[in-house]
């Protein structure tokens, strides 16, 4: 039946009690009982004992009365009744919790979108991960930017490059804008991950090496910016200012698509004369 509103509490005493009762006992190692089953799925006791809680809780949460199960229960209800990661997510939205991520952060781009940043061209194009890493890019984002293929994996970071590399240092026009808005999403990164060692570590180094990351990086500000413009300081064909969007695939959540197009046109120009050459 809809409604106009969700009533968080309802829906998830009838969501536990849906997914509960879809599940086929047979695919659990559960202790056999002698008492025949007079409903399809699990009982409650058995979803208590997968759960590690009690019976009582799961009664009271599948009547609806008022409990807001913490991150670590909701995450422990998601494993017993084996939900796909769509419906964890919809038990978390319900419980209101944050979930934890299911998955390591990614550091290999997912095919499908490897062959989309490729297939974009001839927009400049390239995929990244929440930490800045690079994980594909198509020919024109190395043409406008350097060959990412000629730097060793651990440098292939937008942020390292353009705190640490000497060229990328200086192709920003508005660099400082620029550094303090990838920070801004760093630190967002950095709350949103913060099982992420690796990402704590780029962190550490960035502070210890750059005096301006050390210094904005105290300011917390949080921001994640998903479309701009950006002026670059182009060493072959002057000045390009381009627009930049950035898309995050709902299957793939922890990549993020870059899209640089050119912003006028002039820099349209610009990047003309680079492409022909």
């Amino acid at each position: 039946m809809m409604t106009r509103t969700v009533d968080a509490t309802q829906e998830l005493a009838a969501f536990l009690r849906a997914r509960r009762e879809r599940l086929d006992p047979h695919d659990f190692a559960l202790p056999s009982r002698q008492q025949a089953r007079r409903t399809p799925g699990l009982r409650r006791e058995e979803v208590a004992e997968l759960a590690g809680v009690s019976i009582d809780y799961i009664v009271r949460l599948e009547q609806g009365r008022g409990l807001r199960p913490s991150a670590n229960v909701v995450e422990a209800l998601a494993r017993a009744l084996r939900l796909a990661p769509d419906e964890r997510a919809y038990l978390f939205n319900l419980a209101q919790q944050r979930p934890r991520n299911a998955d390591k952060p990614a550091t290999t781009a997912a095919p499908p979108l490897a062959r989309l940043v490729t297939d974009l061209s001839p927009l400049p194009a390239m995929l990244m991960n929440h930490r800045y890493d690079i994980l594909a890019w198509n020919g024109e984002m190395a043409r406008l930017l350097l060959d990412f293929d000629t730097l060793p994996p651990s440098q292939r970071n937008a942020m390292w490059l353009c705190l640490m590399h000497p060229e990328i240092r200086e192709f920003y026009v508005d660099r400082e804008r620029v550094v303090r808005e990838g920070i801004a999403h760093l630190r967002a990164a950095w709350a949103a991950h913060p099982e992420d060692r690796a990402l704590s570590d780029l962190i550490a180094e960035f502070a210890a090496r750059d005096e301006d990351f050390a210094r904005l990086w105290a300011e917390r500000d949080i921001k994640v910016n998903g479309r701009g413009r950006k002026v670059l300081r182009h060493p072959v064909v002057g000045v390009i200012a381009v627009h930049f969007e950035v898309l995050m695939p709902l299957q793939d959540p922890d990549q993020r698509l870059v899209i640089y197009r050119a912003a006028d046109e002039e820099s349209r120009s610009a990047w003309d004369r680079l492409c022909a050459r």
